[in-house]
């Protein structure tokens, strides 16, 4: 899944990290420069120890090294991702856009609910309000991964509301 809770605080504020699904592991990126690499290298054997060869190897390595760098920028680069912290006295979200200033919501968790809309723009459109904002969470996720985050955030916060409750009780 393209989301996980991190290591909870000393004050107990709970993390959830959000990002854009990648299907380039840094297994695959080897594959994929190892190959690149050998169908470089392939059709220079027939040319290995001419003067053809000189001219050829430049622009293989070119090449590459553009390939190379291209799958570095874009990890570097890393797309969207959210980052959600929960606590018993404040919710946040914070989007984080490359290019653009991070957005920031907050709200009670107590009043936040979590609505899973089959009439949104896309399929399984997650959001979040807290009765005055509503904002679209996991937008780049696929509908499966937005259900599933659905019953973790919603499960998360039902843990942390319900020992609240508890104490207003006599």
């Amino acid at each position: 899944m393209p989301y996980a809770w991190q290591p909870d605080d000393p004050d107990g504020t709970r993390h959830l990290l959000i990002w854009r699904h990648r299907s380039l592991t840094p297994e695959g990126f080897a594959w994929v420069i190892g190959l690149a690499a050998a169908a470089l290298t392939l059709p220079m054997l027939a040319v290995v120890g001419s003067a053809v060869m000189w001219g050829l190897l430049p622009f293989a390595l070119a090449a590459l090294a553009g390939l190379w760098w291209a799958v570095q920028r874009g990890w570097k680069g890393g797309g969207s991702f959210e980052e959600v912290a929960l606590s018993p006295a404040r919710m946040s979200v914070t989007r984080h856009d490359p290019g653009r200033p991070s957005r920031n919501w907050q709200g009670n968790p107590y009043w936040v609910r979590l609505t899973l809309r089959r009439d949104g723009p896309v399929e399984d459109y997650l959001t979040l309000t807290d009765g005055r904002r509503e904002i679209e969470l996991g937008a780049f996720l696929s509908p499966e991964e937005r259900r599933s985050l659905r019953s973790d955030l919603a499960a998360a916060l039902s843990d942390l509301i319900r020992p609240a409750q508890g104490r207003l009780q006599p």
